[in-house]
Order: structure tokens, then C-alpha cells, then sequence
């Protein structure tokens, strides 16, 4: 019975691992397409459109957001294979 519950978990993080890769491919995608906004208002500043001030500082903290996201699920899942690891030793 132990074993079971084990190699049930042992799935479960494995399950676990592949949603973490997918969400980070995911927002690294987002990121790209928040760069690119990125690069096209800073383009508009040198232009010298006044709005696309406030619209690059609004991407701007977007993508910072995405990323501290990405690293608070990344810490998340870290934490939660040391506690599996720690529990599971074998």
C-alpha cells in the first residue's frame, strides 16, 4: 500500500513539473509579445508621442509582473520537491 501512495505521488509531481514547463513556456511567450509592445513604445517616445510614455511604463510593469510570477511558481515548486523529496527519501 505504501508503495502505491508513492508512485502515486511520484506522478503527481511529475504531473506537476510538466504544468510548471508549460506555464513557463507560456509566459515566455507572453514576455516576448510584452517586449516587442515594449520596443514599439519606446519607438512612439522617440517620436515624440507624449501617451505612449504611460503605455510603455504600463507594459513595462506588466512584464515584470509576468516574471515575478514565473518566479514565485518556480519557488513554489521548489519548495514543494524538497518537502516531497524530504518525505519520500527512497
Amino acid at each position: 500500500r505504501r508503495q502505491r501512495q508513492m508512485c502515486i505521488r511520484d506522478r503527481d509531481m511529475v504531473a506537476a513539473q510538466g504544468e510548471v514547463k508549460a506555464f513557463q513556456a507560456a509566459n515566455a511567450e507572453y514576455l516576448e509579445c510584452v517586449d516587442d509592445l515594449m520596443a514599439s513604445e519606446k519607438a512612439s517616445v522617440a517620436e515624440g508621442d507624449k501617451n505612449a510614455e504611460e503605455r510603455f511604463a504600463l507594459a513595462a510593469a506588466d512584464y515584470n509582473a509576468a516574471v515575478s510570477r514565473e518566479e514565485q511558481v518556480a519557488a513554489d515548486f521548489n519548495t514543494a520537491i524538497r518537502a516531497y523529496k524530504a518525505a519520500n527519501p527512497d
